[in-house]
């Protein structure tokens, strides 16, 4: 993996940290990375949680009822336990460890999600992908990827999740130039990574520790590195896992209020209005075994725009 990529680039910005915002959401610590008021989108991706990992009790777990999005990709990656994915298409799939969900939301979609089991481990994480404006209201899709293409060596396995990588491709299908890695590293190790001077990138450690181009990093914070770099070096603790995200810059970045990514605040207003007043728009979710959230409202704020 030790490959160097050359291209005339403008000298890459020092690398900024980033803090996530954490809370606690039904029992399980979530890592909110993007947006953020100082960084709103690396390329496309416009949203980051990382949630957490979390154990819960016999008879407990992680359920999230019927919800809307419009406008974006939600592209959940499980590094830990399982869900059950159902969605107003009708789709009902099961996610595990090591695979990927990705629904496209378009112009409307509704999904919920539970995990699986009584109790248990959970660890995951869930990124938005903003549509651009010549797909983001095309008709809703979902897909579920069991198997990605994963590259081994150095001590260190890489996952390729979107784009393309060390001479591997995703199948994950998606409207805007974006690269996604998933770093696991089975001892400790040093690898550079060539980089498309091009995007816009940043890291984000699962587990453990890692060091990304001088930063010492653990979970909670991301690491923006900007654009202009054509390749990166990573020093991985023994078991750490990081995610390296990367894409074209979006331009202006979108407006995005609870689970909606629009480009004007009218988008947002007709969409929690059509929800909220159950409109066909969103459909049903069908076999949902929890409520359905109700849309908060935006009570005369303006949004700025990244919500």
């Amino acid at each position: 993996m030790n490959q160097n990529v050359t291209h005339p680039h403008a000298a890459p910005p020092a690398p900024r940290r980033i803090e996530a915002r954490p809370s606690d959401v039904g029992g399980i610590v979530l890592r909110r990375a993007l947006p953020h008021r100082a960084l709103r989108t690396v390329g496309a991706w416009c949203f980051v949680d990382h949630a957490g990992p979390a154990h819960f009790p016999p008879g407990q777990g992680m359920h999230v009822g019927p919800h809307p999005h419009i406008g974006l990709q939600t592209f959940t990656w499980m590094i830990e336990g399982a869900l059950l994915h159902r969605d107003s298409l009708g789709s009902e799939q099961l996610i595990r460890a090591g695979q990927v969900n990705l629904m496209t939301a378009g112009r409307g979609i509704a999904h919920s999600e539970d995990q699986v089991g009584d109790g248990g481990a959970l660890h995951a994480a869930q990124m938005w992908i903003a549509l651009p404006d010549a797909e983001r209201n095309r008709a809703p899709a979902f897909e579920h990827h069991a198997e990605l293409p994963v590259v081994e060596g150095d001590g260190v396995s890489v996952t390729v999740l979107v784009g393309e990588a060390l001479g591997r491709r995703s199948p994950v299908q998606v409207f805007s130039p974006l690269v996604g890695l998933d770093l696991v590293a089975q001892r400790e190790a040093t690898v550079s990574l060539p980089l498309d001077p091009a995007f816009e990138h940043a890291a984000l450690v699962l587990r453990q520790r890692a060091t990304v181009a001088g930063e010492a990093l653990e979970p909670g914070a991301l690491l923006d590195l900007g654009p202009g770099a054509s390749a990166v070096e990573i020093h991985l603790a023994a078991d750490a896992q990081l995610l390296l995200l990367g894409g074209a810059p979006f331009g202006p970045p979108p407006l995005l209020w609870w689970n909606f990514v629009a480009r004007t605040q009218d988008e947002l207003e007709q969409a929690l209005a059509d929800w909220n007043g159950g409109s066909e728009r969103f459909g049903e979710v069908p076999g949902a075994g929890s409520p359905r959230l109700v849309a908060p409202s935006l009570a005369g704020l303006r949004l700025k725009s990244g919500g």
